[in-house]
């Protein structure tokens, strides 16, 4: 059974720094890309960053770039999101998924497996 699990989340002040982590079972973690989304309330999904199954490239939306950095320990069946210098605007509810399928690593349909999700608040 394909679980993917994110952990990590809460409530946290505008500049502070949170590290998301998605804890996967039931598929062979290095050999997928991985990929965060997130969700605000009343917008659609957007991608957020991903990292290939090598980890030897990043991708990352204009939005978080020099702040928000991903990694992954195959060893561990897990991925991370360093979110650092937090915005009222990351709030929302954070997503990890394992992209299945060639396409864009920024379109959510190109991703196969998703957790449950975590929700981010930043307060100013």
């Amino acid at each position: 059974q394909v679980r993917l699990v994110e952990s990590g989340g809460g409530l946290v002040q505008a500049g502070d720094s949170v590290r998301l982590s998605c804890s996967v079972s039931g598929f062979t973690l290095s050999t997928y890309t991985m990929g965060w989304f997130r969700q605000a309330s009343g917008k659609e999904r957007e991608f957020v960053i991903a990292i290939r199954s090598g980890g030897d490239s990043t991708y990352y939306a204009d939005s978080v770039k020099g702040r928000f950095t991903i990694s992954r320990d195959n060893a561990k069946n897990t991925v991370y999101v360093q979110m650092n210098n937090l915005r009222p605007e990351d709030t929302a509810v954070y997503y990890c998924a394992a992209k299945g399928s060639i396409g864009d690593y920024y379109r959510p349909g190109t991703y196969r497996f998703w957790g449950q999700g975590t929700q981010v608040t930043v307060s100013s």
